[in-house]
């Protein structure tokens, strides 16, 4: 699952891994993200904008922790606005990005923890 409020940076990064051969799904902030985890979508993997109006990401990351079930699920945080190790530490993000970044450092993260699943939706939208 993609989340940024971005349509551009969000459409693109989906594009890329679906190229990739992912199943992409995405969400337009992190309250359209949690909603579609609440009606069952279980992603392999979030990659997580954390600057997004509505719900941000920490906002986000709380709720998702919250969730014994949705607490599971892998998490890439990126950003251009936070410092990386400080908001990797405090969401217990399993990876941090910095935007921009190569898709390649995507796709390979992307790679690291659907372990060749090629979906990151396992479950419904």
């Amino acid at each position: 699952m993609v989340v940024d409020d971005y349509p551009d940076i969000r459409e693109g990064i989906a594009v890329a891994l679906e190229l990739a051969g992912y199943t992409v799904v995405t969400a337009s902030n992190g309250f359209d993200a949690l909603m579609k985890l609440h009606r069952g979508l279980r992603p392999c993997l979030i990659i997580l904008d954390m600057m997004m109006p509505v719900m941000n990401g920490f906002e986000f990351r709380e709720a998702q922790m919250e969730d014994a079930d949705l607490a599971k699920i892998p998490l890439i945080a990126y950003s251009a606005v936070t410092d990386p190790n400080e908001t990797a530490r405090h969401l217990r993000a399993d990876a941090y990005v910095y935007k921009p970044s190569e898709m390649a450092q995507i796709t390979g993260l992307v790679g690291q923890f659907c372990h060749g699943n090629a979906a990151l939706s396992e479950r419904g939208s």
